[in-house]
């Protein structure tokens, strides 16, 4: 029998492309994002990989992509960005950019796959972020997008999970992406990746929600990197 299916969205680097390989031992993968040459990439180096390249943005694109699709055991939303500024300097535009890409596109991909899911008693799993729990000064527009991709989980949870589906939240601390790097150079910082987690720390939370045995659900994970000695 063939393997299990995941789709990892945000594949091309960093967090998902750790999750893609975290799982490439136990499920076909289909690589998501946008960067063709980076996702033919990192498909070369899995066992059983393939890209699927669309912009999330582009609501006909996904609808086609998604159209493929008849049975996935496994959704993992790592695509994101963080935009930030506080309330008095963010615009109208960073607020929209933050909930198209953290939210709506979440949750219209999900719902897209919703018939293929429930086929297959499948998982979804959104990867969060600690602002999405506890909100710091300067991040308003991305932390209230990630409180409503907490909220778009739990309320997926509540629907879906009569009909099979298990849905989990990984919440990671700071973690050492390129976004991380671009974050910390808006903050004025200095970038140190040891004083960060490894996305392979993250893509291990999600392994472990993802091959839980069928009797469980994680339904919400948090991670943080230990303190840097």
């Amino acid at each position: 029998m063939d393997r299990p299916l995941a789709l990892v969205t945000g594949a091309s680097r960093g967090i998902g492309a750790a999750v893609a390989g975290a799982l490439a031992d136990t499920h076909r993968i289909l690589l998501g994002g946008r960067d063709s040459a980076a996702l033919e990439a990192l498909a070369a180096q899995l066992p059983d990989a393939r890209p699927w390249v669309v912009d999330l943005a582009d609501d006909a694109a996904v609808a086609d992509a998604a159209a493929g699709i008849d049975r996935l055991d496994v959704l993992v939303h790592s695509a994101g960005v963080a935009q930030l500024a506080d309330v008095t300097h963010s615009s109208a535009d960073a607020w929209r950019r933050n909930y198209e890409v953290n939210v709506v596109a979440v949750a219209e991909l999900t719902r897209l796959l919703l018939p293929a899911l429930r086929a297959a008693n499948g998982h979804v799993v959104v990867i969060n972020s600690g602002q999405g729990l506890s909100v710091r000064e300067g991040w308003g527009p991305y932390a209230a997008s990630k409180f409503g991709a907490r909220a778009f989980a739990d309320v997926l949870r509540a629907e879906e999970e009569p009909n099979g589906l298990r849905v989990t939240s990984v919440y990671p601390g700071r973690t050492d992406t390129e976004m991380q790097q671009a974050v910390v150079a808006a903050e004025g910082g200095e970038y140190s990746p040891a004083k960060y987690l490894r996305p392979e720390s993250v893509a291990g939370a999600v392994a472990a929600a993802v091959l839980a045995s069928p009797d469980a659900h994680l339904t919400d994970i948090t991670v943080r990197p230990r303190p840097h000695r």
